[in-house]
This record gives C-alpha cells, sequence and structure tokens, in this order.
C-alpha cells in the first residue's frame, strides 16, 4: 500500500518541528544523557520523557484544534505567532552556534531507584515552562494547520523525532558523550537546528500569504 504523498509531506513536516524543538542543550537532555552513561533506568527515563511528550503534543492538537474550528478568526494569529516563536527560536540556535556550549553529563556516584530518577525526569519535564510552549501550543498550533486527513501523520511524525531522540541520547550515550563534549559538536548542531526552525517559519508565514 503506497502513502500518499500529502501524508508523507506531513510527517516529514512533524518530525522536522519535533525535532528541531527537542534537540537542544538543557537540563532534560543532561539528566538523560547522565543516566545514559550510568547506564542506570535508562529504558524508564527515556520512555517517561518520549512518552510525556506524546501525550502533551496529542493534547495540544486535539485542543488547539477544536478551538480553531469553534473559533476561525484565531488561525491567522497562531500561524504568526508560530512563526514569530520558530523564528526566534532559529536565530537563538544560530547564536548558539557562534558560541557554542559543552554539555557536561557530570555522573555521581550515588546510584538512583527507579523511584528517583522518574522524579527527577518528570521534574525536568514538567516544570520546564518551554515544554508546554513547545508541545502543547507551538506542535498543536502547527498540527491544527494541517489538512484534517493527514494530522495524525504530522502527530506521529512529531512523536518518532520525541522517541528517536531521547532512545538515542539514552542508550547511545557513551558513544555520544565523547563527541558532545567538544564545542564543535554543537557548533553544527545548533546550526542545524537554527537553519530547520527558520526555514518552518517561513513555510507557516507561506501558508498565512
Amino acid at each position: 500500500m503506497q502513502v500518499p504523498s500529502a501524508a508523507v509531506a506531513a510527517l516529514s513536516t512533524g518530525l522536522a518541528l519535533g525535532g528541531s524543538l527537542i534537540v537542544a542543550i538543557g537540563a532534560q537532555n543532561a539528566f538523560v544523557l547522565r543516566q545514559g552513561l550510568r547506564r542506570e533506568h535508562v529504558g524508564s527515563v527515556v520512555a517517561f520523557c518520549a512518552g510525556s511528550d506524546i501525550v502533551l503534543m496529542a493534547v495540544g492538537m486535539a485542543g488547539v484544534g477544536g478551538a480553531l474550528k469553534a473559533a476561525p478568526q484565531w488561525a491567522a494569529v497562531m500561524l504568526w505567532a508560530g512563526a514569530a516563536f520558530l523564528t526566534a527560536y532559529g536565530l537563538r540556535a544560530l547564536w548558539r552556534a557562534w558560541r557554542p556550549d559543552v554539555l557536561r553529563a557530570a555522573a555521581d556516584h550515588a546510584p538512583l531507584s527507579r523511584a528517583a530518577a522518574l522524579t527527577q525526569a518528570a521534574a525536568f519535564t514538567l516544570l520546564n515552562p518551554h515544554v508546554y510552549l513547545d508541545t502543547v501550543l507551538l506542535v498543536g498550533a502547527v498540527g491544527a494547520q494541517q489538512a484534517t486527513e493527514v494530522r495524525g501523520w504530522f502527530l506521529a511524525g512529531a512523536c518518532l523525532a520525541s522517541v528517536l531522540w531521547f532512545s538515542v541520547v539514552g542508550y547511545g550515550a557513551r558513544l555520544l558523550a565523547p563527541w558532545f563534549a567538544r564545542p564543535q559538536a554543537w557548533r553544527l548542531l545548533d546550526g542545524a537546528i537554527g537553519l530547520t526552525m527558520l526555514a518552518l517559519a517561513a513555510m507557516l508565514l507561506r501558508q498565512n500569504a
């Protein structure tokens, strides 16, 4: 069975947006990387972080989609707001590319219980206000602009980005850590993120033209 090109495009857009939002230097990624380096409750932490993203993105698309149906005049406002946020985020990433930080996943020697690890993962995830802006508002707003028949593909792409990223960071930590210890690696990564975000912002502005 051949997948329609519109579905492939929506899947790719969701994957690009989800990847651009999640791949960044931050406390949550540093914690997942640390757990991966220690090989401690990696599966549970990865599942929690990815699962939280999936739930929040699904809620965002359902809620924003319903709100836009009830008040379609907000669609243009949300498009402009989304484009502005993506532009600011992209420029910020490009700025980081000029002045890269080094992600240091310091591993202390005190072991964490599974409950403690999940509690910390929850704090890093749910106490970060940006997670709601990224998943609920931004992904929800962009997803609501997709054609009804391909919104599921868009959400699948965004969710896949989260699952892939956390799996790579958690399970590939021992391979990735030496590479990400170099500022040049983060420079390349942030540069790619910045360009992707700006491209997505341009796509939204074209839709609103």
